[in-house]
Formats: C-alpha cells, structure tokens, sequence
C-alpha cells in the first residue's frame, strides 16, 4: 500500500479523534451521556439517525448485492428509503414527546413506563434481546473494517478489528451521545462526497453507462426494477422492500436518535435533511455495484471486497486513502450509536432495575462507561471468528430487532388496547422467530413472519388476559 494511504488514513484518524475530544465535556449525569440532554439540533439529529444507519453495508454489502444480482436488487434500498420516511413521519415526533414526559432513557424503559409494567418483565426481556442482536451487530461492523485492513494493509485482520474497535471505543466511552452525534455529522458529510465521487469517476473512466448494461445482460443480470411483471416477480419486490424497511420501525440505535433532539418543530426539517443524504447515498451505492460489473466482470470471490477492488485497480492513493476512510468512518457511525445502545441497556435495564434502584447519575454512568467495554470485547470474539458475511449478520440482527420491537413500539404509540401481558409475548415472539427463522433456509425475509406474528400475538395475548381479567374482576365482585 502507498505511503500516501496510509498518511491520509492516519491523518484522518486523527482529526476525528480530536472532534471527539473537542466536543467532549464532563459528563456528569447519565441522561446527559445516553441522550445528551435532549438538546440536539436538527442537523445533528437528521445526520446522527442516518450515519448510524448506513455502516459497512452501505460500501461493502450493498454493492454486492448489486454487483452478483443486479439492479432489480434496488428494491432495498427502494424500501429502506420508504419505511425511513415512515419513521419520520409516525414514530419520531410521539416517541420523543412521550419519553421525555415518561422519563425513559432508552427504548426498554419507554416500554415498561408506556404500557405500565410495574414487575419490569418487558424491560428485562426487551433488554436481553437487544443486547443479543446488537452484539452481532457490532461484531458486522468489525469484520469489514477486518477485511479491509486485511485487504489493501497486509495486516493481518485481527489487527483492523482492534484498531477500529479502538477507535470507537474511546470517543463513545469519554464523550457520549454528544460527541458521537457529532462525529457522526461530520463524517456523514464526508463518507456522503466520497460515495458519490466514486461512481462519477468510474462513469467517466468508461464515457457511458450502457456499457455497464451490455455487461450486465452477457451475464443474464437484470438491468430493470421490473424484469417483468410476472406474480413471482411481484413477491419478490415485496420481500426486497418489507424484508428489510419494515425493520426500521424497530432499530433502538436509530429511534433514540428521534429522542435526542431539543425542538419536536425541527423533526419535519431533520427528516427532509436525513432522506435527502439516504437517497443520494444509496443511489451512489446502487451505481458502484452496478459499474462493477463492467470493471470486474468474471465475478470476484467475494463480492463484498467489491468497492476495495476498484480502489486497489483504479483509484490514486490519495484518493483511494480517502475511500479507505470513508468505509470505516460508515462503520465507527453504526458501531458507536450501537454500542451506546446496548451500554445504555445494560446500565438503565439491568443495573438500575435489578442490581441498584437507588443508583445516583454518577453511579450510572460510571456503570455506562463499563458497560462500552464488556459490549465491545464481546463482539470483538464473534468478529475474530468471522463466523458469516457482513450482509447476513446485518440481515439477521436488523431481522431480529425489527421484529421484536418494531409491533410493540407501532402499537404503543397508536392502540390502546394492549397491555403488559401482550407486550411481553410480542416481544419474545419477535425475537425467537428473528433468530430461529434462518435456519429454516425459507425464501422468505426472516423480517416478515417475526414482524406480522409478533404483531398478532400482542393483540392477541391483550385480548385473552384482559377477557380473564375482566372476568375475575366481576367474580371478585359479586362474592
């Protein structure tokens, strides 16, 4: 690898770094290091929701998907783009107005205030399953900064996963929601003109993007949304779109940014900022995918190293320093909003509700900062083992929360005809079909089944146990 790559990943590092030590302060309250005191402006917040959304999977997997299936494969980003608007527009403004009037620090604890849980069941279940599925979650975000170290450093990998793991660690451990809110704006800027530059390079490079296509239809992928419009071809756009949007509904590193803003009047300006950056990045992302099927078309053996292949062919070392960037400052976005998550969970849903009630705010957040550790060193085992691909262990982990939170959180904003009992079971049916639907090797996104069961069963539980209750109620009545 060139000097240059290397100055200008240092270099980088290194700015990003002294943000994080620049807009960190004293933090001296627990509110103040998982929410930052409620007092984010909008752009900080529409950034903040959409940097820590779009990780790895938006320079390495997603292309791929693009790259072994072609442009039919769109339809994600198509959902994506739809169900983020959906989150917008129904859940951010509620969500944030009820938390701050319920005191609720995290999703678990919205949960149990929201539906009146005095025995905290909900809290602690919701609580395991989060930190289930965000562990594998981070640990996807290890591994493609592993390979990319691996790939154009020559280090060996588990060397990339330490040093990204490093990096995350420290500014989420000394500053915070703030200072990941705002690390994450300043590299959503830039990992934003980065993507973009690179599929204007390479469009310029071949001086026409039929050439891309002509590629494409010698390798018999599709070159159109809609192939053609036959009933199977309909169910599959249907899983592209659900399979993957509706797990936004249930995603707590991406609601809690909802939660973080100071003036519920800025949300409708957040979300034309925050979908604005989605759908250019993605488009961007759709086009790298797509020309590289010209530029590499006897299909490489693992697609996901698309976007590092054309920066080791084509890019100059600057640049392609600064593409080196851009894909790990996608991935520190997503693993620090996560590891916040799943540090915050553990400090507010275990800590505070089982080991110490009383606990004071220096208390907590001394238990927060421990919490970003243990979370981090145990999704540094599940990445050194390099278990699955980054899309599937996205794919999985955004299965399994959207499923186990994404109905319960729809339903507790808008019906008030569920209940604790219901709540509960929703939640464990979500998460066990999340995680267990994968090894049914079933067409069929993982997201669909868990999300429309977990729905049925809350309003189910909720109507049997209050038709139970209301009976003992009367029967206690007339003895």
């Amino acid at each position: 690898m060139h000097i240059i790559q290397y100055a200008t990943f240092f270099i980088y590092f290194a700015l990003l770094l002294g943000i994080g030590l620049l807009t960190t302060h004293k933090q001296k309250t627990d509110t103040e290091f998982i929410l930052g005191d409620r007092s984010l402006n909008f752009w900080l917040t529409a950034l903040s929701a959409h940097a820590s959304d779009m990780s790895s999977w938006l320079f390495l997997a997603y292309p791929a998907l693009i790259y072994s299936g072609g442009l039919f494969n769109t339809w994600a980003a198509i959902g994506l783009t739809i169900f983020m608007y959906c989150n917008w527009q129904f859940i951010a403004p509620r969500i944030r107005i009820i938390t701050e009037q319920t005191n609720s620090l995290t999703l678990n604890a919205y949960f149990e205030n929201r539906i009146v849980d005095p025995g905290g069941k909900i809290r602690i279940v919701s609580a395991i399953i989060s930190l289930l599925f965000y562990t594998i979650y981070i640990s996807s975000g290890l591994i493609g900064m592993g390979l990319l170290v691996e790939t154009l450093f020559n280090l060996h990998y588990w060397m990339g996963i330490s040093l990204g793991l490093f990096i995350v660690m420290l500014y989420v451990f000394l500053g915070g929601y703030k200072t990941v809110a705002w690390i994450d704006l300043v590299q959503g800027f830039f990992l934003l003109g980065v993507i973009v530059f690179i599929p204007i390079y390479l469009l310029v490079k071949i001086e026409s993007f039929d050439k891309a296509a002509s590629a494409a239809k010698t390798l018999h992928l599709t070159t159109s949304l809609f192939p053609d419009f036959s009933s199977k071809t309909w169910l599959q756009i249907f899983f592209l779109t659900c399979g993957w949007g509706l797990g936004y509904f249930g995603q707590p590193h991406i609601i809690t940014k909802f939660m973080g803003i100071k003036n519920i009047r800025d949300i409708f300006k957040s979300m034309i900022l925050g979908l604005s950056w989605q759908i250019t990045a993605l488009i961007a992302a759709t086009l790298i995918g797509f020309l590289g099927i010209f530029y590499f078309p006897e299909k490489l053996s693992n697609p996901e190293l698309l976007i590092l292949s054309i920066v080791k062919e084509y890019f100059f070392p600057f640049f392609a320093g600064l593409v080196l960037c851009a894909i790990l400052a996608a991935t520190t976005n997503v693993m620090a909003a996560q590891i916040l998550v799943a540090a915050s969970s553990l400090s507010e849903d275990f800590y505070k509700r089982l080991v110490q009630r009383d606990a004071t705010s220096s208390d907590l957040l001394r238990v927060s900062r421990i919490s970003v550790v243990l979370i981090s060193i145990t999704a540094f085992v599940i990445a050194f083992f390099k278990i699955s691909t980054i899309y599937k262990l996205v794919f999985y982990a955004w299965a399994g929360l959207g499923s186990a939170f994404g109905p319960l959180l729809l339903t507790s904003l808008y019906s008030k005809k569920i209940n604790r009992h219901g709540g509960l079971w929703g939640i464990i049916v979500g998460g066990l079909i999340g995680a267990l639907w994968p090894a049914l090797k079933s067409e069929i996104p993982a997201m669909l089944p868990g999300f429309c069961l977990s729905l049925f069963t809350i309003y189910l539980v909720s109507y049997i146990t209050k038709y139970y209750e209301g009976k003992n109620e009367k029967y206690t009545a007339s003895e």
